[in-house]
């Protein structure tokens, strides 16, 4: 079993914003195998399952707001019994680049504050994650600018990224060694 993860916040006014890039991912993955998230308050998220062979994976927009992401990880996690190397997360990153993708099997927050809930509610920085770049504008105060929506041309470059996301989910639940994910996609600009 495996469980695949968009960080996002919940809620219509955070639609398209940068630090809304993992909900995005998901939805666009929803879409293209035609499945649909239902909230379950039991997980503090919005899920979805698609089968694999015989492999169950499930997909989650937690709705704890971004900071508290790890408590409905963890809660699906002991659910189902999924080993933290089971999990992936897509995450917005303000030091990359708009659209650039990094993939890293373990690691630090980064100052990323979902991360670093999750990262402390694991006990452990061991989980395979997809920062996605969203870029930085020194002009406005953080928390404006990851609430802030994509201009039309930074969404065109985030659709790109959104579709390499989508390829970096296919090839996991297929079975693809992490390490050859990460040596394709980290490779690309």
């Amino acid at each position: 079993m495996k469980l695949i993860v968009g960080l996002g916040n919940p809620g219509s006014k955070y639609h398209n914003t940068r630090h809304n890039v993992g909900y995005m991912i998901l939805d666009e993955f929803a879409k293209k195998h035609h499945l649909s998230f239902k909230l379950d308050t039991k997980f503090n998220g919005e899920i979805t399952t698609l089968n694999k062979g015989s492999e169950k994976i499930i997909y989650l927009k937690p709705t704890t707001y971004m900071n508290l992401s790890g408590e409905a990880i963890i809660k699906v996690m002991k659910y189902y019994d999924i080993d933290l190397d089971d999990v992936l997360v897509f995450v917005d990153d303000i030091n990359l680049d708009v659209g650039r993708l990094r993939l890293r099997a373990l690691g630090g927050h980064g100052g990323h504050n979902g991360l670093r809930n999750i990262i402390g509610l694991c006990h452990s920085d061991e989980f395979k994650r997809v920062r996605v770049g969203v870029g930085l504008n020194s002009k406005l105060p953080l928390d404006h600018y990851v609430l802030s929506q994509f201009s039309k041309e930074d969404m065109i470059t985030i659709s790109i990224a959104i579709d390499k996301s989508i390829q970096i989910i296919e090839q996991f639940i297929d079975g693809v060694s992490f390490i050859d994910i990460m040596t394709t996609f980290n490779t690309q600009t």
